[in-house]
This record gives C-alpha cells, structure tokens and sequence, in this order.
C-alpha cells in the first residue's frame, strides 16, 4: 500500500513562492510517473505537473515557466517549486502517484492561498 503525505502549502502574496513536498511511504511496482494536481473551488481537478520515473517533466500550459517539477529519489519525494504565484493559483494542491498517467494514490492535500 502506497501513502503520500504532502507538505509546504500556505499563504503567499502574488508574485512569492512556495515549494510543495510530497513523501511516498510503501510499494506499488506498478508506479511510473509522480504528479501534483489542484483544485479550485467550484472547479474540476486538473493536472499541474508530472514527472516520470526516468525524469521527463511535463506542465499544463497555466504554469509552465513559474512551476517546477523534481525528485529525489533516495528519499521517495517530489517537489513543486511555485514562483510568481498568481491569485489564480489558489487551490488545494494533491500529490498523486500513477501509472501510465493514470493517478492511483493521493495524498491528503494542501491548502495554497495567494492573496493579490
């Protein structure tokens, strides 16, 4: 059984940063890919970024050049670097685990608010 605990969400002005954690605990060989998603109130949750096993990023149009994807994988976490956060970014951001781009393990989520 796979567990993900995300961490680093918070309160930020427009124009800051903020960098999002998200440790995997147990085994699922099934795993090929690491991503986090959001989810804004009233809305759809959408892919923000993923990162495959062998390191190939991708991002949704809305954050590429302010977001940035990366593993470490001695220590089972991938990171979200967020810079020029807009208001638009307010959401619950969630770490997933997929295969072949399909998320089957969530974590909890984290609040990221950004106030303009």
């Amino acid at each position: 059984q796979v567990q993900l605990v995300e961490s680093g969400g918070g309160l930020v002005q427009a124009g800051g940063s903020l960098r999002l954690s998200c440790a995997k605990s147990g085994t699922d060989f099934g795993i090929n890919a690491r991503g986090w998603y959001r989810q804004a109130p009233g809305k759809q949750r959408e892919k923000v970024a993923t990162i495959a096993s062998f390191g190939i990023a991708n991002y949704a149009d809305a954050v590429k050049g302010r977001f940035t994807i990366s593993r470490d994988n001695a220590k089972n976490t991938v990171y979200l670097q967020m810079n020029s956060l807009k208001p638009e970014d307010t959401a619950v951001y969630y770490c997933a685990a997929l295969t072949d781009n399909v998320p089957l393990y969530w974590g909890q989520g984290t609040q990221v608010t950004v106030s303009s």
